[in-house]
């Protein structure tokens, strides 16, 4: 099992207010396989998210990814499987405008202590991996939004992650752009990548191979 979540709770104080948000959440993933959590706003999907993500910690329960027991790691133990073993692809890209397609699917690799001219070669094959071997030098401000995402991948995959961890991908793109980084995301799971997606969106889901509902911070159903 490449990811075990059992019995996860999460509550948010709101001065004297105890406010539940998970309740009772229990999922696994295995290894390359293509799940999306789908839910409405609300539904607690960004939480469970956050806590996939090693971005935050639930209220209690258990959580292991490839057998370490997540909750038991320190700060610097979690910044290490975000870097390592997590790659994050957000619906807004999160690129340095400065910086070219080259330089921002390089940056993990920075702070993974790679030498420059080992990482400037990693990054050049993840772009062309996503199909943008003719775009390294360009900036985010000479790409279309389908182009940006499409370096967001590559960066997010760049340290060759576990997990690809992908939340609402599709959402600041027009419909053309959104099916074409659907359509990565298929091929990259079919080359073995593990995909988990976040999405509000029945339409987007329904590219993964399994979605989980959630809905009130319950699990309502598990499809295949």
């Amino acid at each position: 099992m490449l990811l075990n979540l059992s019995h996860i709770y999460k509550d948010y104080q709101q001065e004297k207010l105890v406010v539940p948000v998970l309740k009772d959440v229990s999922l696994s993933v295995e290894e390359g396989e293509y799940v999306a959590i789908m839910g409405p706003s609300g539904s607690g999907k960004t939480t469970l998210m956050n806590i996939i993500g090693c971005l935050d910690l639930p209220t209690s329960g258990s959580y292991e990814l490839s057998g370490q027991d997540v909750l038991a790691c320190k700060d610097r133990e979690l910044a290490d499987v975000r870097l390592n073993s997590i790659g994050f692809v957000f619906q807004s890209f999160h690129l340095l405008p400065r910086e070219s397609a080259l330089e921002n699917v390089a940056l993990p690799l920075i702070y993974a202590g790679v030498k420059k001219a080992d990482r400037e070669k990693r990054a050049a094959a993840a772009l062309e991996r996503v199909g943008l071997a003719d775009r390294v030098d360009f900036k985010p401000t000479q790409l279309s939004g389908g182009q940006k995402q499409r370096v967001a991948i590559a960066r997010a995959m760049v340290n060759n992650p576990k997990i690809l961890l992908a939340d609402e991908p599709t959402g600041a793109l027009d419909s053309k752009s959104g099916k074409q980084i659907m359509e990565l995301f298929d091929r990259l799971n079919e080359e073995g990548v593990t995909i988990v997606m976040i999405t509000h969106d029945a339409k987007i889901a329904s590219y993964a191979k399994r979605v989980i509902r959630i809905i009130d911070g319950e699990i309502e159903e598990a499809a295949e």
